[in-house]
């Protein structure tokens, strides 16, 4: 048992405690709490918490109680002499105090001037409101008078401040003296029946665990888990994304992005030296199928009409996009045509100068629709249901164009914070020219669709700077305290 508990106990035997900062003026309120709640645990006491507010003086205002206000020493000065002070002496006898003491001299009536002189402007000598007034709240802490008080208030002669104290009264186990509590049942206790006199600890079901250091999900992480339970959700199978360098073929031929096409340049797309190209994929009528589409137009394509390089489509690239890896899984879909979902999210690799919104690494949402007879509306019905699951019920369709599909659609979504439309995804029908060539046949349509992970991530979690979320100015401390996602439980 500490002191302070013993003493606590010892007042506390005579009558109840009704404000311990009165009862132990010298002691901090930290301490009183804490030999209180030790107390209290062992059911040795009960207490409250008592909070006022209080008023306490300012330096200033504890040198007006000792020596009068400015004011009333000004006129103490002026009736010192029949002739009444020069104007000239009044900051050599009161320094800077001296003018605010003319001016509430004159306001209050108790002087006024003569020349160059001030004199007394009352026949006796009035009492010193101001200093009374402070007298009374050091003393009590606080003033009847309200308006009087705000007026010390306005000009800085008192504070407001919080006292913290606590009553108390006693418990259904008070004693002068601590018993000794067992906090533990041991096997000896219960061999020896022990248990049976001894008295334990009660439980304390309020007290927070000690904080465990562990590792944390990235909040990319986080989201990425909620909208692979949405695709799970809506029937969809998760395509094999690991393979994150990938020939031109692939990476833009199957696709049709025209190999004099700008996103085949250096400055955006980022090359392999070593090897610097690949070997020719197994499938040789797949591959001479997209020869013909680009060089000579095949399956209802006029094609692009130039001399196709075989060199070109074999360069190793660090894939720009997802969609890459759809073109794959719907080629091994050719084997065995039937109605499919599939989904990837992964890293895809662009070579565009960094800033606030944009990464030369990001991930890419991807989701891929296989059925026959699939039309515009069914595309758009679904993004509808889609985007509600994620908690987006207000979209938009913009015609676009992409070189694989046709129609294509871009996607905006109402964010109600920014109070503005913004873009949050790309979709369209695969091309029959593109779908036929690997064998798919012509009444099976492809839905495809992509969003960025990066800017829902911002949305969700209030980021205007990519680098606050990826890069080496990210905030750990931001990744391990941010909770993860819960997207309503009425859409998903």
């Amino acid at each position: 048992m500490s002191e302070l508990q013993l003493q606590i106990l010892r007042v506390l035997d005579k009558a109840p405690i009704t404000d311990t900062s009165v009862t132990f003026p010298e002691v901090e309120t930290s301490a009183v709490q804490a030999a209180l709640s030790s107390l209290t645990a062992r059911s040795m006491v009960l207490f409250k918490i008592i909070d006022k507010e209080s008023w306490t003086l300012t330096p200033e205002a504890e040198e007006i109680v000792e020596k009068g206000s400015h004011e009333y020493r000004l006129l103490e000065e002026v009736t010192k002499s029949l002739d009444g002070l020069k104007l000239a002496e009044v900051p050599k006898l009161l320094g800077t105090a001296g003018k605010l003491g003319q001016l509430r001299a004159f306001k209050n009536g108790w002087v006024k001037k003569d020349g160059d002189k001030l004199v007394s402007a009352v026949s006796s000598k009035p009492q010193d409101i101001t200093a009374n007034e402070l007298l009374v709240i050091k003393d009590t802490g606080s003033l009847p008078d309200a308006k009087q008080l705000n007026e010390l208030k306005k000009r800085k002669l008192v504070t407001k401040i919080k006292k913290l104290s606590y009553s108390v009264e006693k418990g259904s186990e008070f004693a002068l003296e601590i018993k000794k509590l067992e906090t533990d049942l041991t096997p000896d206790m219960i061999q020896s029946g022990l248990w049976k006199t001894a008295t334990f600890k009660p439980y304390n079901f309020n007290a927070e665990g000690a904080i465990t250091f562990s590792g944390a999900l990235h909040p990319l992480n986080k989201v990425r888990e909620e909208f692979r339970q949405i695709f799970f959700a809506m029937g969809f199978t998760e395509m094999a994304t690991n393979q994150f360098v990938e020939t031109g073929f692939w990476n833009f031929d199957t696709l049709f992005v025209p190999q004099q096409h700008p996103a085949r340049d250096l400055q955006d797309t980022f090359y392999i030296s070593d090897p610097a190209v690949a070997d020719k994929p197994e499938d040789e009528t797949y591959w001479e199928n997209i020869h013909k589409v680009h060089e000579e137009g095949a399956f209802g394509s006029i094609g692009y009409r130039y001399p196709w390089s075989a060199d070109e489509s074999l360069r190793l690239v660090l894939r720009t996009h997802t969609t890459a890896v759809s073109s794959r899984v719907l080629h091994q879909l050719a084997k065995d045509p039937k109605p499919s979902r599939f989904f990837s999210i992964d890293r895809v690799f662009r070579n565009e100068a960094v800033d606030a919104t944009h990464l030369a690494e990001f991930h890419q949402i991807e989701g891929v629709i296989a059925d026959y007879d699939l039309t515009l509306g069914d595309l758009i019905g679904f993004m509808d249901r889609f985007f509600k699951r994620m908690g987006v019920d207000k979209l938009r369709f913009k015609p676009a164009y992409n070189p694989y599909t046709e129609p294509s659609m871009e996607i905006f979504a109402w964010h109600a914070g920014l109070n503005k439309w913004i873009e949050i995804g790309n979709s369209g029908m695969f091309r029959p020219e593109m779908l036929e060539s690997m064998g798919l046949p012509k009444d099976l349509r492809v839905h495809g669709f992509g969003l960025s992970l990066e800017r829902p991530t911002m949305i969700k979690y209030k980021l205007s700077n990519i680098r606050e979320l990826v890069g080496h100015k990210v905030n750990l401390d931001f990744i391990e305290n941010n909770p993860a996602v819960r997207l309503d439980e009425e859409l998903v």
